[in-house]
């Protein structure tokens, strides 16, 4: 009976979410979100929960906002997301409502208070996760032991290399909404990046999205606002596996490439290999789409490992990532790299492999 109890709740929670006004994605002709969020009051849409305006500033749920690693940029961390992703690592403060309720104001007094530590200025078109790994390895040694890892770029010196909650590397001057997602309330991304732009013109501001939210208004929103670059996470190509994986449709996604470099925002892509679901199939028809916007688009092909709702799933192996690799490159793309490498190189032989089939510069 207490089972029957539970799922009675939940039932009644997803038909009261359906009796509220029409969601910004329904204002525009699109359907909503897969957006369910777990609150206090049970399950809620995610910007009802994490999200509010109040006397003409926007509120968001942050659960943490520091110098992360390896991006090398000042990341915000956001609860309450538009996609219900069965792989997602944040799914704790994501999937549920967590963090404290941060304005505007806030988020633009701490970006200004970041730059006193900012050791690297990139112009806009760097203003990426993918260049970041041009940049540092994120060991410490030259600042430790006054060494080189082998790898190292040898770009920086070690006063531009600093300590942060996640690790040694640059601060660059690029602020990033990551975590939770909803930009399909384009307005408060907007009024933030404005506020960020008046407190120090040299940030840039960096969505990483899922692209639910990237329609041409809302897009036209966010550029209005100063919003710089997106680091767009295409989940999957095949709208079925992308239904079953994330909650949702991805139909706008796949356009969304075009449309943000058509208004000239910076744009690099990423993909996650996770074997069973998005394989090399997928892989090359997104490598295609992108190529066939702008084939100097930075893409990124992460290595999955088991997390949230597919931990029965395993990781890709380092030849399946190899493979992947070229896959991309075939398709005609100049900029790819692999990440999560620790999930498959776990050695220093695996690694030294990994350079002879990729090259140094491949390895995010």
């Amino acid at each position: 009976m207490r089972y029957v109890a539970i799922l009675f709740a939940k039932y009644a929670d997803l038909i009261s979410m359906e009796a509220t006004p029409k969601c910004n994605m329904e204002t525009q002709g699109y359907p909503r979100g897969s957006c369910a969020t777990e609150s206090p009051d049970g399950l809620k849409p995610a910007c009802q929960v994490t999200l509010k305006f109040e006397g003409g500033k926007w509120y968001r749920l942050i659960e943490a906002a520091h110098l992360s690693r390896p991006e090398d940029y000042f990341s915000i961390y956001q609860s309450g997301c538009n996609h219900t992703c069965l792989k997602c690592h944040s799914w704790y403060f994501t999937q549920r409502v967590s963090g404290i309720w941060t304005s505007t104001d806030d988020i633009a007094r701490m970006s200004a208070k970041y730059t006193e530590i900012v050791t690297v200025k990139e112009p806009k078109w760097r203003a990426t996760m993918w260049h970041a790994t041009d940049l540092c390895r994120h060991c410490g040694m030259c600042v430790l032991w006054d060494e080189r890892h082998p790898l190292c770029p040898n770009v920086l010196s070690p006063d531009q290399v600093i300590l942060s909650p996640q690790g040694w590397g640059p601060a660059r001057n690029i602020v990033a909404f990551t975590g939770g997602d909803v930009a399909c309330r384009a307005e408060f991304y907007a009024q933030a990046a404005e506020k960020i732009k008046r407190e120090c013109s040299d940030l840039w501001v960096l969505l990483e999205t899922n692209g639910y939210g990237l329609t041409p208004k809302n897009l036209e929103v966010l550029a209005s606002g100063g919003v710089d670059s997106f680091w767009l996470d295409i989940k999957a190509y095949y709208e079925d596996v992308y239904k079953k994986l994330c909650g949702t449709t991805n139909k706008w996604i796949l356009k969304a490439p075009e449309l943000i470099v058509d208004m000239g925002f910076t744009l690099e892509v990423l993909t996650l290999y996770i074997p069973g679901w998005v394989e090399l199939d997928q892989i090359a028809k997104i490598a295609e789409l992108i190529a066939n916007v702008d084939k100097q688009i930075p893409f990124t092909i992460l290595a999955f490992f088991p997390e949230y709702k597919l931990k029965n799933v395993r990781s890709p192996t380092i030849y399946e990532m190899v493979a992947a690799y070229y896959v991309a490159k075939n398709k005609g793309l100049e900029n790819v790299k692999l990440g999560n490498v620790h999930v498959f190189a776990k050695t220093d032989s695996d690694v030294k492999l990994l350079v002879d089939l990729v090259g140094v510069r491949a390895i995010g």
